[in-house]
């Protein structure tokens, strides 16, 4: 089926699965829907079989709702997660701004995140989730984003971490070999937490970085990383 159907239609046709879930013993708090199991796939992940959220999916929302979804706020959300997306689009209480360069995200700009086509300090929030591993230019990203938050703003920055020393190697070029070296084809790095706190700092950014526990219920892992950043 195309790509842009099954986006589309992606509601619908969970929905029609949903009976096959439907349980109490989980619950996915992006959908709220009551599941008997979670479905686990290859690497591990816990995915909701209602919308498709995977843990760190389900955190972010819940980290969102805690501390950061207030009214007027102007959110800039970088290759979204569709159910987090779908979510934020309709609060009509904030503005919101996806973004998705490879157009393989629902979204609705694309924004260069080395070059952003945004005013200084034009965003109260910034969603970064499992960007940064992807771009060469890394350090002109974290430059960017530092220039759009607001002075009282807070980015919220994940990647895949690694032990030791953040890991890259330029002239690793095929998707083969970015397979075997960073895990991913698209990839371009793994970093370490550190190496990763340090780049961030070097663009200007106090960060905190904070360590969260397992939540079986809500089908979140253990020893999950954010970075959370701000100007002061």
């Amino acid at each position: 089926m195309p790509q842009k159907f099954l986006f589309e239609n992606e509601v619908l046709l969970r929905s029609l699965i949903y009976p096959l879930y439907k349980g109490e013993n989980y619950e996915c708090n992006i959908c709220n829907k009551h599941l008997k199991d979670f479905v686990l796939v290859e690497n591990g992940n816990l995915v909701c079989p209602v919308c498709g959220s995977l843990p760190r999916t389900r955190r972010l929302w819940k980290l969102l709702n805690e501390k950061y979804l207030k009214p007027e706020i102007k959110i800039l959300d970088f290759s979204p997660s569709r159910a987090i997306y779908r979510n934020l689009k309709k609060n009509k209480n904030i503005t919101y701004f996806s973004t998705d360069f490879e157009n393989e995200f629902l979204a609705d700009y694309r924004f260069d995140i080395t070059n952003i086509a945004a005013e200084p300090e034009s965003f109260d929030l910034i969603i970064c989730y499992h960007i940064l591993e992807h771009i060469d230019s890394d350090q002109q990203a974290m430059n960017e984003l530092f220039r759009v938050l607001k002075a009282d703003g807070t980015c919220l920055i994940q990647t895949p971490f690694k032990d030791g020393d953040t890991y890259e190697d330029f002239s690793i070029k095929t998707k083969e070999d970015r397979l075997k070296h960073f895990g991913q084809d698209d990839h371009v790095r793994i970093y370490s937490i550190n190496g990763l706190k340090e780049r961030l700092e070097k663009s200007g950014f106090l960060v905190d970085v904070q360590t969260f526990s397992k939540n079986d219920f809500f089908g979140l892992s253990e020893n999950e990383h954010i970075l959370i950043c701000s100007k002061k």
